[in-house]
């Protein structure tokens, strides 16, 4: 990993305070990665540098963090795009391959069930926080605003906070699903 220039610690911090872009379009203006984005984004919201920038070992700690789990979201999405089946019987992915894109934000897979029901996806790499519920709903009411029907969530994740398994027990159109790995290993010749 490579670490960031100042300056761009620098102006990563001034558009994450903005608030007007997304952790991708932060990086493809500053020319960093996502994950990059989201280690700087993490540092802010741990307020453990408040108005200074992070020290680099700082930030090369939380990028590598953030890279890892972006990865593992990133291989986990395409895991599940290739055994959509595997999640649960009947599902269709119906969002082109890509990830889907509403006024709450960007979904992680969108799908179709056996019922004919449009389900949102959202992936968490390792543990989903209380937070990761709040993402999954505000994407349902927004898919559900846009195709005027209601819809269901499933949220993905290794593991889950008490409180999300808590909430989502109050919430009857959202599932939540761990993840295990199984590895494989093949010869690269």
């Amino acid at each position: 990993m490579s670490s960031i220039s100042k300056s761009q610690k620098v102006r990563i911090i001034s558009l994450l305070r903005e608030g007007q872009l997304d952790r991708e379009e932060i990086a493809a203006e500053v020319g960093v990665s996502p994950g990059t984005v989201s280690a700087i984004k993490a540092h802010m919201t741990m307020g453990t540098y408040g108005d200074l920038p992070p020290s680099e070992a700082e930030t090369d700690e939380l990028i590598e963090a953030a890279e890892a789990t972006f990865g593992l979201e990133r291989d986990l999405q395409r895991a599940l795009r290739s055994h959509i089946q595997h999640l649960e019987e009947g599902l269709v992915i119906i969002d082109e391959g890509k990830e889907y894109t509403t006024e709450a934000g960007r979904i992680d897979m969108l799908a179709r069930d056996a019922g004919d029901r449009i389900v949102v996806i959202e992936l968490k790499a390792g543990r989903a926080a209380p937070e990761a519920l709040t993402q999954l709903l505000a994407y349902m009411g927004a898919v559900s605003k846009q195709q005027q029907q209601p819809v269901r969530g499933i949220l993905v994740a290794g593991d889950f906070h008490p409180r999300v398994v808590f909430a989502a027990r109050a919430v009857p159109n959202v599932t939540l699903r761990r993840y295990r790995f199984k590895f494989a290993f093949e010869s690269i010749d």
